[in-house]
C-alpha cells in the first residue's frame, strides 16, 4: 500500500472512488478546485497494482479574519480495503501538509452519524446527526459534540 500526494491525473480516480464509496457525491469541477487550489492538501491510497483504493480531498478554509485551519472535505476508502488504517494515514498526510504548508491550527470534518457497524456486515443503525470532528496538531483525535 502506497500514499502520495494526489496529481491531477489522480482525480477522475477519486471521483470514481468516492461514487463507491459514498452518499454525498461532489462534480469533477470541485475536485479539479481542490487540486489547482490546494494541490499540496489531497492524497491518495494506491495498491501494489497503481489503483487508488482511497483518497482525502482537503483544503483550507478562506475567511481571513479566522485562525488558519483546514477542511476534509470528503475521505473515503474502498471496502476491499478498510481496516487496514488507510483513513488515518490519508488524515494524518492531510494534516500534517496544513499544518507545514499553512500553519493550521486545526483541522475540521464533518461526519455524518448514518451507519455504524452491527454484529454483521451492512447491519446499520443510527440517525443523520452531523458531527464536527477536530485533528489536534499534536496528532490526537478530539471529538466536539458526541454520539448518542
Amino acid at each position: 500500500m502506497n500514499i502520495r500526494n494526489a496529481r491531477p491525473e489522480d482525480l477522475m480516480n477519486m471521483q470514481h472512488c468516492n461514487l463507491l464509496c459514498l452518499p454525498e457525491n461532489y462534480q469533477m469541477k470541485y475536485y479539479f478546485y481542490h487540486g489547482l487550489s490546494w494541490p499540496q492538501l489531497s492524497y491518495i491510497a494506491e495498491d501494489e497494482n497503481g489503483k487508488i483504493v482511497g483518497y482525502v480531498l482537503a483544503k483550507m478554509e478562506e475567511d481571513p479574519d479566522d485562525v488558519p485551519h483546514g477542511h476534509i472535505t470528503s475521505l473515503a476508502v474502498k471496502r476491499s480495503h478498510r481496516r487496514l488504517g488507510l483513513a488515518q494515514k490519508l488524515m494524518d498526510q492531510a494534516s500534517r501538509a496544513m499544518i507545514e504548508n499553512f500553519n493550521a491550527k486545526y483541522v475540521s470534518l464533518h461526519v455524518r452519524k448514518r451507519w455504524k457497524p452491527g454484529p454483521r456486515e451492512g447491519e446499520g443503525q443510527g440517525g443523520d446527526t452531523v458531527l464536527m470532528w477536530v485533528l489536534g496538531c499534536l496528532g490526537f483525535w478530539r471529538r466536539s459534540g458526541k454520539w448518542d
